[in-house]
């Protein structure tokens, strides 16, 4: 057994040491898994989605679903062995290294940063629906408006995101269920609303199975957050209970949210009436001509913009807490207001994410497009990092260093390697477009910073093992 494994608990405790208050209810815990990654990836990003591939684009969010539920299984077997809101970082730094825990805690921070900035993008976009007022100002107000709510208190996060899931989830149903009484009943304006939509117009692939592929890079987007529910394990109340009923409910969010919503959309109005750049959901209200149901939707839209920027403010002030009680960021970065917040963080998140501001600013109409790429390659080396962790500690279980644990991935380690190879397939994919190019670039960028800054942020502890 390594210094490392000896140093480990062997409960499934979180630290006592954390400082946290456990102001997250089962209820809001729950919510927050089922809202979590309901965002502007799916509202708005699926609009370019489906033009692009067309109704295969159901296929591809079903099978990213199925790639997402392996990783999101593989990190409740870790968040059960030892639940701690450091989460997939403090698993990089137990089964792969400092240097990896390192790397990983920093990425996530810069993957929630580039995320919010998407975030408040098309808020600022949703806004011009009412009122003539520039991207950059609504990005603005947003973002100073979830900053002082996250700095309040972590039942305040909480409770404002249960209340946004909320209300994007009733949405989401209320479509479906209004979108399956026009195929049913024909009622409405949409020409022609049939389910043969799905396959008569063109087929399934009616651009070819590569660009239906080429897709995955804004459906793995749109799914950046399911594994938010693994940063709240220091603040939840019985964490392995919460979280474990959390992620089990995962297939049946997918399942409904993405592929049931996708499948309602397409079956109304056929696929060719979708564009980059306006929302399917608004796109479908109007087509139906209910009244006042496209401004309803577009509320609905902005809530959903909003409810990312505050989870997005909220996970990046912990992890950049997590990384400097490593000694992996300014030490300043590691204390706790009274209100048991880690304000340091967040003020820093909400700062470097005004760059979102001024990306708004000087290149509104590409800065959705240029925050995602960045955001997707992050969350592709996060996502990554989770599944090696978890074959590392089944390998450490085997061996006996290890307790196991109780909620175990099916099918591991096959699925957890399959799972890999999808994420490895998106990757390649990249290379294919535009926006993916400007992904890998930054990726690099990015990774070159992360190699330059481990020996900087890291030079207290520089005896340690690497």
């Amino acid at each position: 057994m390594t210094a490392s494994e000896r140093q480990l608990p062997d409960t499934g405790a979180a630290p006592a040491d954390e400082g946290y208050a456990r102001g997250l209810s089962p209820r809001t815990i729950q919510m927050i898994a089922i809202g979590g990654a309901i965002g502007t990836g799916l509202f708005y990003g699926a609009g370019g989605a489906i033009a692009q591939a067309g109704p295969a684009l159901i296929l591809c969010y079903l099978a990213a679903g199925l790639a997402i539920f392996v990783i999101m299984r593989a990190l409740g077997e870790l968040l059960t062995y030892r639940p701690v809101t450091g989460s997939f970082a403090e698993y990089a730094n137990e089964f792969l290294g400092r240097f990896a825990g390192f790397a990983t805690g920093w990425t996530y921070w810069a993957v929630w940063v580039a995320t919010c900035m998407a975030e408040i993008t098309v808020a600022g976009k949703y806004v011009q629906y009412w009122f003539d007022i520039p991207q950059w100002v609504t990005a603005l107000v947003v973002l100073g408006v979830m900053f002082l709510a996250n700095l309040i208190s972590v039942r305040m996060f909480g409770e404002g995101e249960f209340w946004f899931s909320t209300i994007k989830v009733t949405a989401i149903v209320a479509m479906i269920l209004i979108g399956i009484g026009v195929l049913i009943f024909g009622f409405g304006h949409a020409t022609n609303p049939t389910v043969s939509n799905l396959w008569n117009d063109g087929g399934v692939f009616p651009n070819g199975t590569g660009q239906a592929l080429l897709a995955l890079q804004i459906v793995v987007f749109a799914y950046v957050g399911v594994e938010l529910v693994g940063v709240t394990a220091g603040e939840a109340r019985d964490p392995k209970r919460t979280l474990r009923k959390a992620i089990n409910t995962l297939p049946f969010r997918i399942g409904l949210f993405y592929v049931g919503a996708l499948i309602v959309i397409m079956s109304v109005s056929s696929w060719r009436t979708f564009h980059a750049g306006r929302s399917p959901f608004v796109e479908v209200f109007e087509q139906i001509g209910i009244p006042g149901a496209a401004a309803i939707i577009n509320f609905v839209l902005l809530t959903a913009a909003l409810s990312s920027c505050n989870s997005g403010i909220y996970s990046t002030g912990r992890m950049l807490r997590s990384l400097a009680q490593r000694d992996e960021a300014p030490a300043k970065l590691a204390t706790l207001s009274r209100r048991s917040v880690p304000a340091a963080g967040i003020a820093v998140s909400a700062a470097v994410m005004v760059i979102g501001v001024g990306v708004n600013y000087f290149s509104p109409d590409k800065a959705f497009a240029y925050i995602t790429s960045v955001s997707t390659m992050g969350i592709i080396f996060v996502w990554g990092v989770i599944l090696v962790c978890h074959l590392m500690y089944r390998a450490r279980v085997a061996r006996g260093a290890l307790p196991a644990s109780d909620y175990r991935l099916p099918g591991a380690p096959v699925t957890t390697w399959l799972a890999l190879a999808f994420l490895g397939l998106v990757v390649v994919l990249l290379f294919f477009n535009e926006a993916g190019r400007t992904a890998l670039v930054v990726g690099l960028v990015w990774g070159a910073l992360v190699c330059v800054g481990y020996p900087v942020l890291s030079r207290k502890r520089s005896g340690s093992t690497a």
